[in-house]
């Protein structure tokens, strides 16, 4: 099917699945990530007409998550070719370390095969997403992610790919008068491991990310953008909460950013709406 044909049936289809008429207005040509986590419900139904909705909202720069050997059952080669087909770039994906659960496709278990198939997407970023409860219980884990962080890095750059880790709040408290935050970073390579920045999680912990962009210039090249509804601490629409967005986005060229993603976990809005009110004060920001 040629790419036109493509993508006119599924944004066809797409409007059959809760787009209304100013939702599909395309904005202005913009990169704008998204992290997939967003839509987490409606890739399992309807996985081509859900980010065809995302490319209509005028998303173009993806983060995606769930690979176990496919996405969504889809093989890596066929995956990328959906996004590629609907106008969408691959720019980063989420992986678990595996250490709990053991799953395939993680940085214990499968790495070698995970940034075999990343390098075949053309996916210029791997993350380490996520921690259970019983990986944060000690800095001796903390020191063992670590090094397995270096050596998952090392395996990423001979594949010309970049290894980061994303934060939440749960590596600040101090832990034996340690941040953990403060050992990863300082106990791993700069060059092989970089930072993606949950500006949300920062503030949750109270923390100011800025702060942490000036003690470690360059190792933030990602970001995720989410806000912080005033009063509750619960996930907002971007520009809808507390968060500082115009100080922030000042010290991006100290941070090292390249590319990030609007993220928000959890919204009393459909999904797709909050993605376009979040859009609609980014793109008036021109950030």
């Amino acid at each position: 099917m040629r790419r036109r044909s493509f993508v006119q049936s599924v944004l066809l289809g797409a409007a059959g699945i809760g787009l209304t008429p100013s939702l599909l207005a395309a904005p202005q040509k913009k990169a704008l990530g998204v992290q997939l986590w967003n839509i987490r419900e409606y890739l399992k139904k309807d996985l081509t007409g859900s980010l065809a909705k995302l490319a209509k909202l005028g998303y173009t720069q993806l983060e995606v998550f769930g690979y176990d050997g496919t996405y969504w059952g889809k093989r890596p080669a066929e995956f990328s070719k959906i996004c590629t087909d609907l106008g969408l770039t691959i720019i980063s994906a989420h992986f678990e370390t595996g250490r709990i659960d053991k799953a395939k496709g993680t940085l214990w278990y499968g790495w070698d095969k995970a940034v075999e198939d990343a390098a075949l997407m053309k996916i210029p970023y791997m993350v380490c997403a996520w921690l259970f409860k019983e990986e944060r219980t000690s800095l001796d884990l903390y020191k063992e992610l670590a090094d397995k962080l270096n050596k998952s890095g090392e395996a990423c750059a001979k594949a010309k790919i970049q290894l980061g880790y994303h934060s939440h709040n749960f590596e600040f408290p101090l832990m034996d008068g340690i941040v953990p935050y403060d050992l990863l970073l300082q106990s791993t390579d700069k060059d092989l491991v970089k930072m993606e920045a949950d500006l949300f999680w920062f503030t949750k912990a109270g923390i100011d990310p800025v702060a942490y962009f000036k003690k470690y210039p360059g190792r933030f090249p990602l970001w995720h953008v989410k806000d912080m509804e005033r009063g509750s601490e619960q996930f907002a629409e971007v520009g809808h909460g507390v968060i500082n967005f115009d100080r922030i986005f000042a010290a991006r060229q100290e941070a090292g950013l390249k590319y990030w993603f609007v993220e928000q976990d959890q919204t009393s809005r459909e999904p797709y709406e909050s993605l376009a009110m979040s859009r609609d004060y980014i793109l008036k920001k021109n950030y």
